[in-house]
C-alpha cells in the first residue's frame, strides 16, 4: 500500500454493503464515534487461524489511511503448532496513531482472542479497562481444560474490569456463508475475515485494499474469494448493526508527523531486499544471492527471486556452506554478492567469510538474528550475534559490522553495507533481527536520483612497473587511501592472478610463508577496516546537560527512544546515542562517552556491546539486558533508566 502525505487531512473509511457499495461509517442508529490519538490492537489465535494474515491486512489498510504504525508479529516455530495449546498461540500486534510512534506498544488496548489459549496467553499483557473480543464458539469444555481453565473465564468473573464482547465468530461466519457451496469446516476458516471486517468497522479502516487483495489471492478460486469477501463484509455489517458495539473509533492520519512524499508500509526484510536491489543498480553490477532457507531470513530469498528483471540471480543452495561459497564465487566473478542467514548459519559460514577476508573480495553477509544458541528460538528476536560477527572466525579476520535500527532503515543499511564492501573490498556483516525483519512501519519511498553512486572501477590493465621497466598486474597492490586491492574480473587478458586461502605475498599475491610478510598482511587488513569512513556518532542531548547517556544499537532504537521521551517529559535529563556502525566505531565515539557520568546500554543479549565499549574506551558502561525472545517495552526501559538516574 502507498499513500501520499502533504498536509494533515481528515479521512475516513467506507463500509461495504452486501452488494459491495459503500455507506458512511458509524451510520447505524445510536452509534457513537470516539476520537483517539492512538490504539494498540492484538489479534491472537491458533497458528492456523490466520492471525498473521489478518494483522497484515489491517496494517496495510492503516498504512494507506496515513497513520503512523509499528507492528509485532509473534508466532510459533512449528508450521502447524498444536491446536488449542499455549505454545501454539500466534499473535499480531499493531500500534497506530495520529502522531509519530516508535514501538508496537507495551500493552494492547484491544485483544481479539480466537480461543481460550489465545486469551490465557495474552491476558497478562492487558491493562484493566482493555477491550476483549472473544470467539465464544471455541470456549468448549475440552478447549478450556486443554489450557488449564477449571471453568470458563467468561462466566466465573475473572474478566471483571475488562470490556468483554462475546461474539460467536464461527457461527456468524457460517451463517453469512450459508448460500455458498462450502462445508461448515471450510466456511469456518473465514472467521478471521469476519473478525477483520468487525475491527475495520470499529476503527474506520479503508476496505478497498483488502477486497482487492482477496480477489487477487484467490483469483483461481472465485468461490473462495467470494466467500472471504462475504465474511469480511458480514463482519463490518455486524459491527454496524449489533447493539454490543455501541462505539466506533477514529484515529486521524499522522500526516503532520511525516515529511511530504509517497509512503508505503514495509517490513524490515522487504526493505532489506529492496536495498540490495538498489545497491546492485547503483553499482551497475548483477546482484547474486547464494542462500539456504532459514527463519527469519528466508523472506529475503523469496523476495529477491521475484526480481530477475533487475539483474538479480538467486541460488537456493543445499546448505549454508554452499550458499556462502557460491556467493563468494560470484564476487570473484564481478557480482555484488550476498548471502542471507541467521545465527546458526553464520557459524557454518565462518570459514568462507574468513576466506573472503583473505581474498579481499566484497561480500554482504546478512544475519537476521534470532534466539540462540543452536536452534534456539527460530521465530523470536535477539541481538546475541554481535560478538560472533566481530570475532567468530579463526585467525585475525576483521570484518565491518553495521546494524539497521528500524524496519525502514534496513533499506539504507543495505546500501551502506554495499558501499563499504565495494569500496574497501571486504566482506561486511549486516545485523538485523527477527523484530525488524517481521515488523513493519511507514517508509518514505526514496528519490532514485538521490541514492548514492556505488559505481565500481574494475582493474583493466597492469598496475606495477618492475625494475626492468616491464609492466605487470599485482593483485594485492593497494589503493593508498582505502588500502583496497584491485578487483580483477577473471578472464580479463593480462590480469591472471592466484586465488586461494593461503597467505599471499604483499603486492604480487604469490603464496608466502614468510613471517614478516604475514605480520604485515594481518596488520594491513586490520588497518583497512579501521580506516573505513563512517559518519560521526550524533548524540541526542537537547540541552547538553545530561549526566546519563543511553547507548543502543539495532532494533532497541524504538523502545529506547520511547523510554527517553517519557523521562524527558517528566523533567529528567537523559542523552541518547544509537550506533549503526559497530566495527569500526565512529571516530568521535570515545570523546562522546567520556562526557557522561553514567552510561547504560540496553541490549537483547547479556551485554555484548557493553563489553566492547568497556574494552575499547575504558568507560564504566553498564548493561541492562534481557533475552526473552521479545523486544523491550518502553515502560520497562524507562523504569530501569530512572533507577539509574536516581542511584
Amino acid at each position: 500500500m502507498t499513500s501520499q502525505v502533504s498536509s494533515p487531512v481528515e479521512q475516513s473509511g467506507v463500509a461495504p454493503a452486501a452488494d459491495g457499495t459503500a455507506t458512511p461509517p458509524g451510520a447505524g442508529d445510536g452509534k457513537q464515534i470516539r476520537r483517539l490519538d492512538r490504539v494498540i490492537i492484538r489479534f491472537a489465535g491458533d497458528s492456523g487461524d490466520g492471525m498473521q494474515l489478518t494483522g497484515d491486512r489491517f496494517t496495510s489498510e492503516t498504512a494507506s489511511f496515513g497513520n503512523d504504525l509499528a507492528t509485532l508479529p509473534n508466532f510459533p516455530a512449528e508450521i502447524r503448532a498444536p491446536a488449542g495449546t499455549l505454545p501454539g498461540v500466534s499473535s499480531f500486534q499493531l500500534h497506530f496513531a495520529d502522531h509519530d510512534i516508535l514501538t508496537p506498544g507495551d500493552a494492547p488496548d484491544v485483544l481479539v482472542a480466537m480461543n481460550p489459549a489465545a486469551l490465557k496467553a495474552n491476558l497478562p499483557d492487558l491493562p484493566r479497562g482493555a477491550e476483549i473480543i472473544v470467539n465464544t464458539d471455541e470456549f468448549t469444555k475440552r478447549a478450556l481444560s486443554k489450557v488449564g481453565y477449571p471453568a470458563s473465564p467468561l462466566e466465573d468473573g475473572s474478566l471483571e474490569g475488562y470490556h468483554v464482547h462475546q461474539v460467536p465468530l464461527g457461527t456468524l461466519t457460517v451463517e453469512a456463508l450459508k448460500d455458498f457451496d462450502l462445508s461448515r469446516k471450510d466456511a469456518d476458516r473465514s472467521k478471521n475475515m469476519f473478525a477483520l471486517g468487525l475491527l475495520s468497522w470499529m476503527y474506520h479502516r479503508p476496505t478497498e485494499g483488502t477486497e482487492r487483495f482477496l480477489r487477487a489471492k484467490f483469483g483461481k478460486k472465485p468461490e473462495i474469494a467470494a466467500a472471504n469477501l462475504a465474511a469480511f463484509r458480514a463482519g463490518w455489517n455486524f459491527g454496524e448493526t449489533t447493539e454490543d458495539f455501541a462505539v466506533s473509533y477514529e484515529v486521524a492520519p499522522a500526516a503532520s508527523a511525516f515529511p511530504a512524499g509517497t509512503y508505503r508500509n514495509i517490513s524490515g526484510n522487504l526493505a532489506l531486499a529492496y536495498g540490495l536491489i538498489a545497491a546492485g543498480r547503483q553499482a551497475d553490477l548483477p546482484l547474486y544471492l547464494g542462500s539456504y532457507p532459514i527463519t527469519p531470513a528466508s523472506d529475503i530469498l523469496h523476495e529477491l527471486s521475484r526480481h530477475k528483471n533487475f539483474g538479480v540471480r538467486t541460488f537456493q543452495a543445499e546448505d549454508e556452506i554452499a550458499g556462502v561459497g557460491a556467493a563468494l564465487g560470484a564476487a570473484f566473478g564481478g557480482s555484488l554478492a550476498v548471502t542471507t542467514t541467521s545465527g546458526p548459519g553464520v557459524a557454518l559460514k565462518a570459514e568462507t567469510i574468513g576466506l573472503a577476508v583473505s581474498l579481499e573480495l566484497p561480500l554482504l553477509v546478512v544475519d537476521i538474528q534470532r534466539g540462540g544458541p543452536s536452534t534456539g528460538l527460530p521465530t523470536k528476536t535477539e541481538q546475541a550475534d554481535l560478538l560472533q560477527a566481530m570475532f567468530g572466525r579463526n585467525g585475525e579476520a576483521p570484518v565491518p559490522v553495521i546494524a539497521p535500527h528500524t524496519p525502514a532503515d534496513c533499506f539504507d543499511a543495505a546500501l551502506d553495507a554495499a558501499r563499504i564492501a565495494l569500496t574497501y573490498r571486504t566482506p561486511v556483516i549486516l545485523l538485523s533481527d527477527g523484530y525488524l525483519a517481521n515488523g513493519s512501519e511507514p517508509w518514505l519511498i526514496p528519490d532514485v536520483d538521490k541514492l548514492p553512486d556505488l559505481t565500481v572501477r574494475f582493474a583493466n590493465g597492469p598496475n606495477h612497473t618492475l625494475d626492468d621497466g616491464s609492466e605487470v598486474f599485482w593483485p594485492y597492490k593497494r589503493d593508498p587511501e582505502t588500502l583496497a586491492r584491485p578487483w580483477a574480473i577473471p578472464g580479463t587478458p593480462g590480469l591472471e592472478h592466484r586465488i586461494g586461502g593461503i597467505e599471499k605475498q604483499d603486492g604480487t599475491g604469490n603464496i608466502s610463508y614468510d613471517p614478516a610478510n604475514h605480520d604485515h598482511m594481518v596488520r594491513t587488513r586490520q588497518a583497512k577496516i579501521d580506516g573505513i569512513t563512517v559518519p560521526d556518532a550524533v548524540v541526542d542531548d537537547p540541552n547538553d546537560d545530561a549526566r546519563l547517556l543511553v547507548v543502543g544499537w539495532g532494533s532497541t532504537y524504538g523502545p529506547i527512544t520511547a523510554a527517553v521521551r517519557r523521562l524527558r517529559g517528566a523533567g529528567d535529563r537523559v542523552a541518547q546515542l544509537h550506533l549503526r556502525h559497530l566495527n569500526p566505531f565512529p571516530a568521535n565515539l570515545g570523546e562522546i562517552l567520556r562526557r557522561y557520568d553514567k552510561i547504560v546500554v540496553p541490549e537483547m543479549n547479556l551485554g555484548q556491546l557493553t563489553s566492547l565499549l568497556r574494552a575499547k574506551y575504558l568507560v564504566d558502561a553498564r548493561s541492562f539486558t534481557q533475552v526473552r525472545g521479545l523486544p523491550f517495552k518502553a515502560e520497562q526501559l524507562a523504569t530501569a533508566l530512572k533507577e539509574s538516574l536516581d542511584d
